[in-house]
C-alpha cells in the first residue's frame, strides 16, 4: 500500500536502500563491535543526498522540508536491522541540523551548513548531564562571558556521536539568576582547547551509535558560536522537541513491523512436534494481535507525519506518536523473539539485537512518564 508516499518517495526508498546494501550492511557487525560508524558512511550518505536534505540548496542540502524523506529513512533501517548504526544518521537529519538551519545567521550558515549536508560535519547535541535527565531547566553546565568569548565548564552524558560528532551543541545556563530564561545555545568544535571526550559507553543495544561523555574545562567559544540569541536556549529546544518525538515514534513503528516480518518468516521455516509453529493456534493468535496493533498505529503515525509537514502536530500529539511507538516497538519485539526460542538470544539473529535496541527507546528524547504528562496537559485542559 502506498501510504503517504509519491513515486518520488519510493524511487528515494530504493536509492537508500542500496546505499545500506553497498555501504552500511557488509561492515555493520564490524561497526557494532568497534562501537562506532566509520565517518566516511556520513560522508558517503552526504554525496547521495541521505543527510543534510533540510538544508538549504544554496549551501549544498536538498532545500526540503518534507519529512516523508526522514521516515523512509527510518522505515529502511529497521528493515534491514540497522538501526542502532542509523541512530547517529537520524540524529544528525531529524534532531540536530534543524537547529542549524533555523537559528544559524548568516556567517554560521556559511561556515556550517556546507558541511552539514555533505556528511563532512557530524553533529551532536549536548543536553543530558550526570545530575540531570528530562529536567533540561535543571542544567548546571555554565558558559560565563569574557570578551568575544564565552568560558564554558561542565559535563554532558549519553550524548549520541559524541565521539564522531565535530560540531556539538552544548545547553548551557549563561546567566544562574535567569532560570529557563538564562539557559543558552553554544556550538562547540572539534579540537577547542579544555573540550574532552569521555569514553564510549558500553551500552546494551545500539552499540554502534557511538554515546560519549563530554566533558568542558575552561573551553573558550568564540561568541560567535551562539547559537541564536542568548537566554533563548530554553526555547529553541521546544522548537524542535515535537520532530525529535515523532522521529523515535515513528522508528518504533517500522522497528516493530520489521520484527513481525522476521518472525512469520521464522514461523514458516521453524519445525517442532512434526509442523511449522506458525501452523500453532498460539501463533497465529499473537501474531494476528501483533498486526492489528501495527495496522492500526500506522496511520497516526503516517497523519502526524502529515500534520508535522503542514507545521500543525501539536505536543500532545508528537507526544503520543512517541509514548505509543515506542511502547508497541518494545512489547511487539519481545512478544516476536518469544518465537524464536533459544535463537532468540543469540545477538547474531536480528530479532535479538532488536531486543536490546528497543529498551531505550521509551527513554530517550523524553521517557515515556514526561510524554503521559504532555498528554495528560491537553486532556485536562
Amino acid at each position: 500500500m502506498n501510504r503517504i508516499y509519491t513515486d518520488d518517495h519510493e524511487l528515494f526508498r530504493q536509492s537508500f536502500r542500496s546505499f545500506l546494501d553497498a555501504e552500511v550492511m557488509p561492515r555493520f557487525e564490524e561497526f557494532e563491535h568497534a562501537g562506532i560508524m566509520d565517518r566516511q558512511v556520513y560522508a558517503e550518505a552526504g554525496k547521495h543526498g541521505f543527510v543534510g536534505f533540510n538544508v538549504p540548496e544554496a549551501y549544498g542540502g536538498g532545500g526540503s522540508d518534507d519529512f516523508r524523506f526522514n521516515a523512509i529513512i527510518a522505515e529502511e533501517l529497521a528493515a534491514v536491522g540497522a538501526g542502532g548504526g542509523g541512530l547517529g544518521l537520524t540524529l544528525h537529519n531529524d534532531i540536530v541540523s534543524p537547529y542549524f538551519v533555523t537559528y544559524c545567521n548568516d556567517e554560521q550558515a556559511a561556515r556550517w551548513l556546507p558541511g552539514i549536508a555533505s556528511g563532512e560535519l557530524i553533529t551532536a547535541i549536548a543536553m543530558t548531564e550526570p545530575g540531570t535527565g528530562s529536567d533540561l531547566a535543571g542544567v548546571q553546565t555554565t558558559a560565563v562571558r569574557d570578551g568575544d568569548e564565552w568560558v564554558l565548564n561542565g559535563a554532558k552524558t549519553f550524548i549520541t556521536n559524541g565521539i564522531n560528532s565535530d560540531l556539538v551543541i552544548v545547553v548551557c545556563r549563561t546567566d544562574p539568576a535567569a532560570g529557563r530564561a538564562g539557559i543558552s545555545l553554544l556550538v562547540v568544535e572539534r579540537g577547542m582547547p579544555g573540550f574532552e571526550r569521555g569514553r564510549n559507553l558500553d551500552k546494551i543495544g545500539q552499540k554502534s551509535a557511538d554515546t560519549a561523555e563530554l566533558f568542558f574545562s575552561d573551553v573558550r567559544v568564540p561568541a560567535a558560536n551562539m547559537l541564536g540569541e542568548e537566554g533563548k536556549g530554553f526555547q529553541y529546544l521546544g522548537f524542535n522537541l515535537a520532530q525529535e518525538r515523532l522521529s523515535i515514534g515513528m522508528y518504533g513503528l517500522a522497528a516493530a513491523k520489521a520484527a513481525l516480518n522476521w518472525t512469520v518468516e521464522y514461523t514458516k521455516e521453524r519445525v517442532a512436534f512434526g509442523q511449522p509453529i506458525a501452523g500453532f493456534q498460539n501463533t497465529k493468535f499473537v501474531l494476528a494481535e501483533v498486526a492489528t496493533e501495527l495496522a492500526v498505529t500506522e496511520p497516526f503515525i503516517d497523519q502526524c507525519v502529515m500534520k508535522h509537514n503542514a507545521q500543525e502536530l501539536s505536543p500532545a500529539e508528537a507526544a503520543m506518536a512517541k509514548l505509543w511507538g515506542t511502547e508497541l516497538q518494545k512489547r511487539t519485539v519481545d512478544r516476536c523473539l518469544q518465537f524464536f526460542g533459544g535463537y532468540g538470544y543469540m545477538a547474531e539473529y536480528p530479532i535479538a539485537r532488536a531486543y536490546a535496541e528497543a529498551r531505550v527507546a521509551t527513554i530517550y528524547g523524553g521517557t515515556s512518564e514526561v510524554m503521559k504528562t504532555i498528554i495528560a496537559k491537553e486532556v485536562l485542559g
